[in-house]
C-alpha cells in the first residue's frame, strides 16, 4: 500500500498517509482521513525513508480521494463560511467579555468540527463560549491557544525579503532562534531589522548558524597569539565566511589577514560568543 506526505489544515500539519492502490503525483490536491475528520491536503512525495527521517512524529491518516470539482465547490464554500464564523465568534468573545483574541477559525471538511485559533496571556475560562458556538455552529468547537509565531503562520503573507514568509510555506516547525545567531552572522542587531512578522527574531537566521559555527571552529578564536610569516600577532576577530582574521601585529597595526597565513596559534584565547553572557533563546515557549 503506497505511502504519502501529504500536508493539511490551517497550521499545515504534515502527516504519512496511506493509498488504497492509487499512485499521486506531487501538488496533487486531495480529500483524506486525519486524526480530526475528513479534510482536504496537498500530497508533497512520497514516503520514502528519507522523507520520513525528517519529520518529527508525524500525524497517520488515509488518502479517501482526488479532489474532485465538487469538492473545490464545497472547499471555496465553506472559506466563505469560515469569514462568517469568524465574525461570530469574535461577537461572542465581547459579549462574554473573555480576555483572548481571536485570531482564525478553521471549519474541517468533513463538517466534524470548527477550530477556534486565539490569544491570551492567562488561562481563559471558555466554556460557556463553546457552548454558545456549538449551538450556533450545531458541530464540535475545539479551541486551541496559540503563540504569536503561530499566529504569523496563520495570517502573515510576506516577509522584508519580498518572498511568503518562511512559517505559512516550507517550515512544518518553528527553530529556536537567539540573538547569538545574529551576532556570530554579523547581521545588525536592529530589532526592526532582525525581527520577523510574528515580532520574534527571523526563523532564517537560524538557517546558516551551523554553517558559521563549522567555519568558525577552523579558526584561531579571538584572543589567541599566533605565528605568521610576518611575525607574532594577536587575532581580534574573525571574518567568517571569507576565512579570514583581523590580527594586532606586535607593531601595534591592525591588519587582515587570511587563515592560511597562520603558521602556528601559540596560546587559546576566547570567541566572543563564550565570552558573551547567556542569550535567551526565541523558540515556542509561548505556545501550549
Amino acid at each position: 500500500m503506497p505511502k504519502y506526505v501529504v500536508r493539511y489544515g490551517s497550521m499545515r500539519h504534515l502527516g504519512v498517509f496511506s493509498s488504497k492502490g492509487s499512485d499521486f503525483r506531487r501538488g496533487a490536491q486531495v480529500i483524506a482521513r486525519t486524526n480530526r475528520g475528513m479534510e482536504s491536503g496537498e500530497v508533497l512525495c512520497e514516503a520514502t525513508e528519507q522523507a520520513l527521517s525528517q519529520l518529527n512524529d508525524p500525524q497517520r491518516g488515509s488518502i479517501v480521494r482526488v479532489q474532485s470539482e465538487e469538492d473545490r465547490r464545497e472547499i471555496f464554500r465553506l472559506l466563505g463560511q469560515q469569514r462568517e464564523e469568524f465574525e461570530v465568534c469574535g461577537k461572542r468573545i465581547t459579549e462574554l467579555s473573555l480576555d483572548m483574541r481571536l485570531v482564525d477559525v478553521e471549519h474541517l471538511y468533513g463538517g466534524e468540527r470548527v477550530i477556534v485559533y486565539y490569544l491570551a496571556d492567562e488561562r481563559v475560562d471558555f466554556r460557556q463560549l463553546v457552548k454558545v458556538l456549538a449551538a450556533e455552529f450545531q458541530t464540535r468547537i475545539e479551541m486551541r491557544q496559540i503563540g504569536v509565531r503561530d499566529e504569523a503562520k496563520l495570517l502573515a503573507d510576506y516577509g522584508d525579503c519580498g518572498k511568503p514568509v518562511c512559517c505559512n510555506t516550507h517550515l512544518s516547525e518553528m527553530p529556536p532562534v537567539s540573538m547569538k545567531m545574529a551576532k556570530l552572522q554579523k547581521a545588525t542587531l536592529d530589532p526592526s531589522k532582525i525581527s520577523g512578522r510574528c515580532g520574534r527574531l527571523k526563523c532564517c537566521l537560524r538557517y546558516e548558524y551551523d554553517t558559521y559555527q563549522e567555519l568558525r571552529r577552523e579558526l584561531p578564536p579571538v584572543g589567541a597569539a599566533i605565528i605568521t610569516e610576518n611575525g607574532r600577532a594577536k587575532v581580534l576577530g574573525h571574518e567568517i565566511l571569507a576565512g579570514q582574521l583581523l590580527v594586532e601585529t606586535e607593531d601595534m597595526r591592525r591588519v587582515i589577514i587570511d587563515a592560511s597565513e597562520v603558521l602556528t596559534v601559540l596560546g587559546k584565547g576566547k570567541s566572543a560568543a563564550e565570552k558573551a553572557p547567556p542569550t535567551r533563546t526565541e523558540g515556542n515557549s509561548e505556545e501550549q
